[in-house]
């Protein structure tokens, strides 16, 4: 039996709650799956039809990790565990120390919630719990050298990537959505992430701006939504870009899917703001799978999951110039359909079949 306590998890869309919910599907194939996850308003239909025993935990935040934690304890007791997951170290904080005696445990680290300054009280609570764990999962080699700068003992970290499900079959009524969306416009740029500082949007519609002279009929659409939504619509509306960009605040997991395949661009110069930075990018690899190859920003661990001129580049986020000329790079000659061919040969190696067997070799 494999538990997994995840405070991220499907039907909820993002990277994290793909990458547990791709995790708990995979590791199925080699036993039984228990997953504790939080609450979420959409699960009655997924819980019931995604073939994995889930139990939802409600309550307060602050004391939602103890009762899962007293929960996965209970049930530890009663049933022979072959090992424990946990998406954050938050989720194994709380977790009591003899249910992992001498069973295999994994942390995954992403990079944004182990940024913290040695010797800080939040830097300690983080060392602390995750020194429960039997390996720390890396998502990149930066998200490592940035657990290692922190404090971490570098013997328990392992560089596992995360997995990806795509591609996956999207139906005609998603499919003729984007091809709507998009029409006859060229090129076709799409981001998929949280609207933060970290992403760069707002440089992003002001390079758009600057590249309608040279692309007529350019079009860019954002998927996501966060903090910076007004700021970024009033920004396309000061910029004169009523056609040319289209926000998203919500998307079906079958329309993204759709608006990737038809992109040709997949475009999240990401910058390091305060103490957020991206530790890898698991939307590329998904923009890859469809043969869409993709920009990054230089700051992060976008350079595990961008392979430099050859299925995408990386630029400064934070440099309109840069954003700029790479994407002229990536269009110059066609360059962006060799850059997608070369995307999709990549991604295959971050199938989970092949993923979870690094997992199964640890265990």
């Amino acid at each position: 039996m494999f538990v997994i306590s995840t405070r991220n998890f499907p039907p909820e869309i993002g990277g994290m709650q793909n990458l547990m919910g791709g995790l708990s599907i995979s590791l199925l194939k080699h036993g039984p799956v228990k997953v504790f996850a939080d609450k979420s308003n959409l699960e009655n239909d997924f819980d019931k039809n995604a073939g994995i025993n889930i139990t939802r935990v409600s309550g307060f935040k602050i004391f939602r990790k103890y009762r899962k934690a007293n929960l996965i304890k209970e049930f530890s007791l009663k049933n022979s565990i072959r090992a424990f997951f946990f998406d954050h170290w938050k989720s194994i904080e709380k977790i009591d120390d003899e249910i992992l005696t001498n069973t295999t445990s994994f942390c995954l680290i992403h990079s944004k919630e182990i940024n913290h300054i040695e010797g800080t009280f939040i830097n300690k609570r983080m060392l602390k719990a995750l020194n429960k764990a039997s390996y720390v999962i890396s998502n990149s080699d930066f998200t490592k050298k940035l657990a290692v700068k922190n404090g971490l003992n570098e013997k328990k970290i392992r560089i596992i990537h995360p997995g990806c499900n795509y591609p996956i079959k999207i139906d005609n009524k998603n499919l003729d959505k984007a091809k709507d969306l998009y029409r006859n416009s060229f090129p076709k740029i799409l981001t998929v992430a949280r609207l933060d500082k970290r992403k760069s949007h707002q440089n992003i519609l002001m390079t758009i701006k600057n590249l309608k002279p040279r692309f007529p009929n350019i079009k860019y659409i954002s998927i996501g939504d966060g903090e910076e939504m007004q700021n970024l619509r009033n920004l396309k509306n000061e910029l004169g870009l009523g056609n040319e960009v289209l926000l998203l605040n919500e998307s079906t997991e079958l329309l993204k899917a759709a608006l990737l395949e038809q992109s040709d661009l997949f475009l999240m110069p990401s910058v390091i703001y305060k103490k957020s930075v991206e530790g890898f990018g698991i939307s590329f690899i998904e923009a890859a799978a469809f043969g869409t190859g993709s920009i990054g920003g230089v700051n992060g661990g976008a350079s595990d999951a961008i392979q430099e001129g050859i299925t995408g580049y990386l630029c400064d986020g934070s440099d309109l110039n840069s954003i700029y000329e790479t994407i002229v790079k990536f269009y110059d000659n066609d360059n962006f359909k060799q850059l997608g061919k070369n995307a999709f040969t990549f991604s295959k190696n971050f199938n989970w079949d092949k993923i979870i067997k690094k997992y199964i070799k640890l265990i």
